[in-house]
């Protein structure tokens, strides 16, 4: 291991997103807002999923969760892309680096991109809610996880596509079906039978509702197989992360 260069890249990594806070901090602090604010005053008399909990409460943590997913997965598929547009991403390819060493330090700094994006959704809208937690323990290792998943499909996007239209296209059609279509607003047991079952294949789901036990301690599936799927996810992305970065997969071209 290279600490001293892990760390460089992993500087650089999060140096590039707090230059422009505003766009990849702020900006999707108020995207979740806006969503929290127009669901809350729509429905907030009309449903409520858990006995005892106000649909704005059970809201927020999904749309925490969303954010820490959505905002760790462009950390990580944004850098990629612009190095690979730039040109300078053979900068990076002959630095005395590991791929797993590349791959670590892109992955954490998604991660700290995403739990701070995360933690400031969930700062502003309990000024609005009071929501109890039940597990801090249960919260910090889902967005944790649920960032590196993210952080790792990032990479996998990033070196897949060669422009930035490409990389659009995954985000539309791949991670935000896959973050709308998991829970995020609404309990998976409010849908017919025949969808209930695709939603458990959707692994996205098992990190938002895991992330839900860890405020109200009642979710839809058993936390503990939740946290399973993620670290699984987790693993089965890893290697194919490190496969395509040793393979040079559409980077050394």
């Amino acid at each position: 291991m290279n600490p001293h260069g892990l760390y460089t890249l992993f500087h650089k990594e999060v140096l590039r997103f707090y230059k422009v806070a505003l766009q990849t901090l702020l900006a999707p602090m108020v995207t979740a807002l806006l969503y929290l604010l127009v669901f809350s005053h729509v429905l907030e008399d009309h449903v409520q999923v858990y006995g005892g909990v106000s649909y704005t409460a059970f809201l927020i943590p999904g749309l925490v969760m969303m954010s820490v997913l959505q905002n760790a997965f462009a950390n990580s598929s944004s850098s990629l892309i612009q190095s690979k547009v730039s040109g300078n991403v053979v900068f990076m390819l002959l630095s005395p680096l590991s791929y797993l060493e590349i791959y670590l330090a892109f992955v954490f700094a998604a991660v700290v991109r995403g739990v701070v994006v995360g933690l400031g959704v969930a700062l502003v809208a309990t000024l609005f809610v009071e929501v109890p937690v039940h597990s801090v323990a249960a919260l910090l290792a889902f967005a944790i996880l649920g960032s590196a998943v993210l952080g790792s499909m990032g990479i996998i996007a990033g070196i897949w596509a060669e422009k930035f239209d490409q990389l659009a296209g995954f985000q539309n059609f791949v991670i935000l079906p896959l973050t709308f279509l998991s829970g995020v607003f609404y309990s998976i047991h409010s849908l017919p039978a025949h969808w209930q079952k695709v939603s458990h294949f959707n692994p996205f789901f098992y990190m938002i509702d895991g992330f839900r036990w860890g405020f109200f301690g009642v979710s839809d599936v058993d936390p503990l197989f939740s946290l399973a799927v993620a670290v699984a996810a987790l693993g089965g992305l890893a290697v194919v992360t490190l496969a395509m970065l040793s393979h040079g997969y559409k980077l050394r071209h």
